[in-house]
């Protein structure tokens, strides 16, 4: 068992297409980091759901915290209130550019700590 080497002679990097329509950013396939939580390079899989949101925190170590607005409807009043859900998500080092604010997709995966169970998959 051998490494696999491209036609340019340099080794080349073990990677998973995640499927869903996902294309694999080029920092995963290019990039030299080591993350075993990583849908792309690692041994994690996506299944379940993929959800939509906003950044909402990045103080954590390869972690952040995505924002997901909603209405909720009051029938007494026949009207919708404004609601919210903050999720954790894993953040592969192939998306160093995210900022607070930024719209992200994240799909969910096996439990990767006590509270983290999405994994950012795309910048939208």
């Amino acid at each position: 068992i051998g490494t696999k080497v491209s036609k340019t002679g340099k080794d080349v990097r073990w990677t998973k297409n995640v499927g869903l329509g996902i294309k694999t950013p080029r920092e995963a396939i290019e990039g030299t980091y080591i993350d075993k939580k990583c849908p792309f390079t690692g041994n994690v899989s996506i299944r379940g759901r993929l959800l939509r949101g906003t950044v909402h925190n990045m103080k954590m170590k390869r972690t952040l915290t995505i924002r997901r607005d909603y209405l909720h409807y009051i029938k007494k009043y026949n009207r919708f209130e404004k609601r919210h859900k903050n999720i954790s998500a894993h953040v592969s080092p192939a998306f160093l550019d995210l900022k607070k604010g930024d719209s992200v997709l994240v799909g969910q995966c096996r439990p990767l700590s006590k509270t983290v169970r999405f994994n950012v998959l795309k910048l939208i």
